[in-house]
C-alpha cells in the first residue's frame, strides 16, 4: 500500500521537472503527517468523550476544528481561464497546452466551442467528459424569453420582413427552437412548445458522461456537443444536437505529464449568453478565475471594440473577483507577409536574413508594445502596488500551429513551454503557501490540546485573561473605525462618478441604441435587450448592457480607489487587510507581553495557541471579504438595473409599425426619468450601505471569534474542559513538523538556485533548420 501511495503520489507530479517534484513532494508529505497525527488527536477525543452525556463546549470546539482541518481539500484548483472571441485560438491553445492536437474542436474564424469548457487531469484512468445541461426549470425560462423575441402581432411588408429575418437575435432563437424540436419551431408559441417533443432524449439527470480509453476517441464524442453547428444553404440545420440546452462542460484528462493536477483551464466565450443561467455562469466563471488570459490573434490585437471589451472585462475581474494575475495571450505568432513586413519596417535597423529572424523581431517589438498599453490600461484601474503591475511577462506571442510543425520556430520560440512554465510555478507556490497554513494551524490545534491535559492554574491568570479581553476590546474599537475610514474613501469618487454619469448618460445611451445601419436588423436584438432587463449577450455580437454602460462614468472613478481598499501590502489610508494584519500583530505581540507576565513562559502552549489561533481567525476572514466584496462592487448596476426594470418592460412590450423607433424613445424616457428621480444617487447609497454591511460582518466575525478564543484560552477552573486522554506524543510530533517547514522552504530555495545555476551553465538551442530567406 505505501508502494502503492508513492507511486501515486509520483504519478501526480508528472507535469514537474525534477527539481519541483522534489519539493512538491516534501510539501505532500507534510501534509500527509498533519492529517494523520490530527486524525489521531480526533480519534482520541471521540473516544474520551463517547459515553459522556454531555460534550464540554471546549472539547466541542476542538473536536468541530479538527473535522474542518482533516476534511480540508489538498489544494483549491487555480482556474486559468482563456478569454477571447470567435477565432482567436483558445481551444487551439488548451490543445497545445495539454499536447493533443485536436482534442476541442478548431476552425480558423468561425466559432467553434459553443459553452464553457473546463479542461483538468485528475486520478481517472480513462478521459472523460460531463456535459451540464439546464435544469428544466431553466430552460422553460429561456424557451419563454425566445417565443416572446419571434412573436409577430402583424404582418409586415417585404422590406420589413427582410429585416426582421437578418436580425441577429431572430437568426439565433430561431436557430435554437429548430436545434431542439426541429424546423417549424419557431412557428410556434410557447405553450405548444411545451408540448412538443424533443427530437433528442434529454436525460433526467441533466449530465451526461463520456468515457473513452484514448483521447482521440473522446474528442470524436464529445466534439457534437460543444462545437457550434452550421446550416447548409437551404437553412436546414447539418446534424441535431442539444447544444442549446448545455450549460458547461467538465473534461478530465488521465495524469498528465504537462498540466498538473489541481490546474483548470477553462475556454470562456467572449460574450456571455442570451439564458440568464448560462449567462450567470460566464460571470461567476470569470470571477472565480484567479488568472485570466486574454487571447487575441495577432492581427486583431492592435485594436477593435471586441478586444478593448475583453480587457476590461478581465481588470473587472481583478476588482471583484479572485483574479490577481492579467495576461495578453497573442496567438497565431508565426503569421506574418514578409515582403509587407520588410516595406514597413524602419530602415537603419539591422537587416533581416530569414522570416524566421522577422517573426521573433516582430514578436518581440508586440511583446514591447502592448506590455507598455497594458500596463498603462492596468495603472489607471488597479492601485500602484496591485502584484501583476510588477509582472515580468505581461505578453505572450505563440503559435501553436509552431508548436506542432515548428518549421519556422523551436517549441520554446513558440512559447507554449513558457505557459507550462507558469501554470506550474503558481500551482508550486499555491501549494508551498497552502501547506505552511495547514501546518501551521494544525500545530495551534494540538497547542491548545495539549494544554488541556495542565490540571494547575497558574497565579493572577483571571486577571490577566481580563486584560487581555479589555485589550481586545479596544483595539476591536479601532479596527472598526480603521475599517469605517478605509470604506469612508469611497465617498468621494461616488459623487464625482455620480455627477459624471449624470451629464454624459444621454450621450452614452445614444452611443449604444445607435447601429451603423440604422433599426435594419436591430428591431428584436432591442426588445432582447429589454426581455433580459437590458443585457444582451449572443455569440456573434459584441455584449450589450446597458445598465454597465450607464454606470461606467462612475466605475471610472471609484475604481483604483475600490483596488487600493481590498489590496494587500503596506497600511495606508485606504487599505483594508493591512489594518487587519495590523489588528492581528498588536494582539499577538499583547499575548506575548502577559504570556511572559503571568508566567506563561511555563506554559508555552497556551501562549503559543492564542497567538496560532488568531492567525486561523483572521485568515479565514479574508477569505469571506474576497468573497462579499463581488456584491459590493456589482452593487451600482445591480441598482440601476432594478431602477429601470419597468422601462424595460414596457419597451419590450412595443410592437407594430417603427416599433424600433418607439422601443428607443421608451428608453430614454424611462432613462430620463430615472436619472431626475435620482437613479444615480440611489446608486451610490447601495453601494456605501454594502460597504457599511461589510463592516458590520467584519467586526461582528472578529468580536465573536476572539471572545470564542480568549473563553477557550481561559483556565481549566471554568469547567468548561474535563480530563482527556493523553496526546502529548501527537504534539510533539506536529511541533517537529512544524519546525520542518523551514527546513523544507531552505531545500527549494537550494534546489532552485542550482537549478537556475545549470540553465545559465547549457548552451541555448538553435533555431528549427531550413528556416533562411
Amino acid at each position: 500500500m505505501r508502494k502503492r501511495r508513492k507511486s501515486d503520489r509520483d504519478q501526480r507530479f508528472r507535469a514537474f521537472p525534477s527539481v519541483e517534484q522534489s519539493a512538491l513532494k516534501e510539501y505532500e508529505k507534510l501534509e500527509s503527517r498533519t492529517r494523520r497525527v490530527l486524525s489521531n488527536t480526533y480519534q482520541k477525543l471521540i473516544q474520551s468523550v463517547f459515553l459522556d452525556d454531555s460534550i464540554p463546549n471546549g472539547v466541542k470546539y476542538l473536536i468541530n476544528r479538527l473535522l474542518v482541518l482533516i476534511e480540508k481539500p489538498t489544494v483549491d484548483p487555480i482556474y486559468i481561464g482563456l478569454f477571447g472571441s470567435t477565432g482567436a485560438g483558445k481551444s487551439s491553445l488548451i490543445n497545445a497546452i495539454i499536447q493533443q492536437a485536436m482534442f476541442l474542436p478548431v476552425s480558423g474564424e468561425s466559432i467553434c466551442t459553443s459553452c464553457i469548457v473546463q479542461v483538468s487531469s485528475g486520478c481517472c484512468a480513462q478521459y472523460e467528459a460531463k456535459i451540464h445541461l439546464l435544469s428544466d426549470q431553466e430552460w422553460r425560462e429561456e424557451l419563454k424569453n425566445l417565443t416572446k423575441l419571434l412573436h409577430r402581432t402583424e404582418e409586415l411588408g417585404r422590406e420589413e420582413a427582410d429585416a426582421w429575418n437578418r436580425d441577429e437575435a431572430v437568426e439565433e432563437a430561431t436557430w435554437k427552437l429548430q436545434m431542439i424540436y426541429g424546423n417549424g419551431a419557431e412557428s410556434k408559441n410557447y405553450e405548444e412548445l411545451l408540448r412538443a417533443k424533443p427530437k433528442r432524449k434529454i436525460p433526467t439527470s441533466r449530465v451526461i458522461t463520456l468515457k473513452a480509453e484514448e483521447a482521440e476517441e473522446l474528442s470524436i464524442k464529445l466534439d457534437p456537443y460543444i462545437r457550434t453547428q452550421r446550416r447548409d444553404w437551404d437553412g436546414e440545420a447539418t446534424e441535431m444536437h442539444i447544444w442549446p440546452l448545455i450549460k458547461h462542460v467538465e473534461v478530465t484528462l488521465p495524469k498528465s505529464d504537462l498540466i498538473p493536477e489541481g490546474v483548470v483551464l477553462v475556454d470562456i466565450p467572449g460574450t456571455g449568453d442570451f439564458n440568464s443561467k448560462r449567462d450567470e455562469m460566464w460571470k461567476k466563471t470569470i470571477d472565480k478565475c484567479s488568472v485570466i488570459w486574454v487571447i487575441s490573434d495577432i492581427e486583431r490585437v492592435s485594436g477593435g471594440r471586441a478586444h478593448e471589451d475583453l480587457l476590461n472585462e478581465s481588470i473587472k475581474a481583478c476588482q471583484r473577483g479572485f483574479c490577481r494575475d492579467v495576461a495578453l495571450v497573442v496567438t497565431k505568432a508565426d503569421k506574418l507577409h514578409l515582403p509587407e513586413y520588410l516595406r514597413e519596417r524602419k530602415a537603419g535597423n539591422q537587416a533581416i536574413q530569414s522570416q524566421r529572424e522577422a517573426v521573433l523581431e516582430r514578436n518581440e517589438m508586440i511583446k514591447l508594445q502592448r506590455t507598455r498599453i497594458l500596463k498603462e490600461k492596468l495603472k489607471r484601474k488597479l492601485p500602484a502596488d496591485f502584484k501583476v503591475l510588477e509582472a515580468s511577462d505581461l505578453v505572450y506571442t505563440v503559435s501553436a500551429q509552431e508548436y506542432w510543425q515548428q518549421a519556422l520556430l523551436t517549441e520554446e520560440e513558440t512559447e507554449i513551454p513558457k505557459l507550462r512554465e507558469y501554470v506550474r510555478k503558481r500551482l508550486l507556490d499555491k501549494k508551498r503557501r497552502t501547506v505552511t497554513k495547514y501546518v501551521t494551524e494544525a500545530f495551534g490545534l494540538l497547542l491548545l490540546t495539549d494544554s488541556f491535559s495542565s490540571t494547575q492554574n497558574l497565579p493572577n491568570e483571571h486577571l490577566h485573561m481580563s486584560v487581555l479581553r479589555r485589550f481586545a476590546e479596544e483595539k476591536v474599537e479601532l479596527l472598526e473605525k480603521a475599517i469605517g475610514h478605509c470604506f469612508a474613501c469611497m465617498e468621494q469618487p461616488l459623487q464625482e462618478g455620480v455627477r459624471t454619469a449624470r451629464t454624459s448618460y444621454r450621450c452614452i445611451l445614444r452611443a449604444c441604441l445607435v447601429r451603423s445601419k440604422g433599426n435594419q436588423g436591430f428591431h428584436q436584438t432591442l426588445k432582447a435587450v429589454c426581455l433580459k432587463n437590458g443585457i444582451y449577450a449572443s455569440r456573434t455580437l459584441a455584449r450589450i448592457d446597458l445598465n454597465e454602460a450607464l454606470t461606467q462614468p462612475i466605475y471610472d472613478q471609484i475604481d483604483p480607489v475600490f483596488g487600493s481598499i481590498f489590496r494587500t501590502g503596506k497600511p495606508t489610508g485606504s487599505a483594508l487587510m493591512p489594518h487587519i494584519d495590523a489588528f492581528k500583530h498588536s494582539l499577538q505581540e499583547k499575548m506575548t507581553e502577559i504570556g511572559i507576565r503571568s508566567g506563561w513562559k511555563y506554559d508555552s502552549c497556551k501562549k503559543n495557541f492564542l497567538i496560532q489561533e488568531i492567525s486561523a481567525i483572521l485568515g479565514g476572514l479574508e477569505d469571506h471579504i474576497l468573497r462579499r466584496k463581488r456584491r459590493v462592487y456589482e452593487s451600482l448596476t445591480a441598482s440601476v438595473q432594478s431602477d429601470l426594470k419597468l422601462c424595460y418592460e414596457e419597451a419590450a412590450q412595443i410592437t407594430g409599425k417603427k416599433a424600433c423607433e418607439r422601443m428607443k424613445d421608451a428608453i430614454r424616457r424611462g432613462v430620463d426619468r430615472q436619472v431626475a428621480e435620482g437613479m444615480f444617487e440611489r446608486a451610490q447609497e447601495r453601494m456605501q450601505h454594502q460597504f457599511q454591511q461589510l463592516k458590520t460582518g467584519i467586526v461582528e466575525k472578529v468580536k465573536g471569534s476572539i471572545t470564542t478564543m480568549l473563553t477557550l484560552a481561559s483556565s481549566q477552573g471554568d469547567g468548561l474542559y474535563k480530563e482527556l486522554a493523553d496526546v502529548g506524543s501527537e504534539y510533539k510530533e506536529m511541533e517537529k513538523l512544524h519546525r520542518s517547514l523551514r527546513e523544507v522552504a531552505e531545500n527549494a530555495r537550494l534546489r532552485k538556485g542550482m537549478q537556475e545555476f545549470l540553465l545559465r551553465a547549457s548552451p541555448s538551442k538553435a533555431g528549427p533548420p531550413g528556416t533562411s530567406l
